[in-house]
């Protein structure tokens, strides 16, 4: 893991003229350069992670945070390797930043065993009360706060789409990893609520590692009617690949929690854009710049939703999609 300080050229320049913060103003005039840890759970080559830290960087410059003048940025790319991730965390707080950008659940959870003075936010959770993250979601507590990717109410959607895509299933396995979704509780009875509607019978897969993603995918993909939910975990984005890959290979349909799966050949995904969410973390990290407690930040939902729905996968699995949810696709891909 390395950190350093981002080169000006690796900013996204915004052109017009942007609202300057008062504290970022006086911060400039003064020459107090603030710092900003940035704790990935990405290798520094995945361009998923490069497209959040895009945006979180575009953000901070449209509110008048200038890297090279006023801010300064330590970049850690810890990668999916709990071990990694503890180690970077570990160094990222030694260095004492004003505030630190957490990419998931884990992330901040290892952020977290290091410190509870350091004010954190991530930006991109499933359920950081039921994580132990926050108090609320409305009043969070403590030094943490950010902006959720999900909520258990997804769950319905989910089956919904996967239904009306391939509407002979009748038995749907949700798969998740434990260790990266300590939440998954409240998202597996809503999946079972909502399952009920639909006349589908559902039951959680979890999965402890790489190694079970093929053998959990090609059992379910033996039972007669059988389909896929993926639930939203660091885990299963990080081995996202892995999974549309067997899915694919077992030829079973299957929903996914975030566009990039539809992009690698899942047959579709309905999800909040997680860009969006980094956009927008930029605005609390103004804010607590300026001096507010991350405590008082309520932690806030998605605002932005995009299906995507990958046609050449449908058709490998001899399904039909109906032209109307077609028309409902922000990306189609043939």
């Amino acid at each position: 893991m390395r950190f350093h300080e981002l080169r000006r050229r690796d900013f996204i320049t915004v052109l017009g003229g942007a609202a300057v913060s008062p504290l970022a103003a006086r911060a400039q005039e003064s020459g107090r350069v603030r710092r900003i840890g940035m704790l990935m759970m990405y290798a520094e080559s995945d361009p998923r992670g490069q497209a959040f830290a895009s945006a979180f960087r575009a953000g901070l410059q449209k509110l008048g945070w200038k890297e090279g003048g006023n801010v300064r940025l330590e970049y850690g790319w810890a990668g999916s390797d709990p071990q990694m991730i503890e180690r970077s965390a570990k160094e990222l707080v030694a260095l004492a930043p004003d505030l630190i950008l957490s990419s998931s659940a884990p992330t901040t959870a290892a952020l977290l065993q290091q410190t509870r003075r350091i004010p954190i936010i991530f930006g991109n959770l499933a359920d950081p009360v039921g994580s132990g993250f926050v108090e609320s979601l409305s009043k969070p507590g403590g030094n943490v706060t950010g902006f959720i990717n999900v909520e258990p109410a997804m769950t319905g959607k989910w089956l919904e789409l996967l239904k009306t895509v391939a509407p002979r299933v009748k038995r749907v396995a949700a798969v998740f990893n434990p260790g990266a979704a300590p939440y998954i509780g409240s998202y597996l009875d809503a999946l079972k609520a909502a399952a009920t509607g639909f006349g589908v019978e559902t039951f959680a897969a979890p999965v402890q590692d790489k190694a079970a993603l093929e053998s959990v995918i090609a059992a379910e993909a033996r039972e007669p009617n059988g389909g896929l939910i993926v639930m939203p975990d660091g885990f299963m984005f990080a081995f996202q690949a892995d999974v549309t890959a067997y899915a694919d290979r077992y030829r079973l349909p299957a929903t996914y929690f975030f566009r990039s799966f539809a992009e690698q050949g899942g047959l579709l995904s309905y999800a909040n854009d997680i860009v969006d969410n980094y956009r927008r973390a930029a605005t609390y990290a103004d804010k607590i710049l300026n001096g507010e407690k991350p405590g008082v930040l309520p932690v806030e939902s998605p605002v932005k939703f995009e299906l995507v729905i990958n046609l050449q996968t449908a058709k490998a699995l001899g399904l039909d999609v109906p032209a109307a949810l077609m028309a409902q696709a922000d990306k189609v891909i043939e």
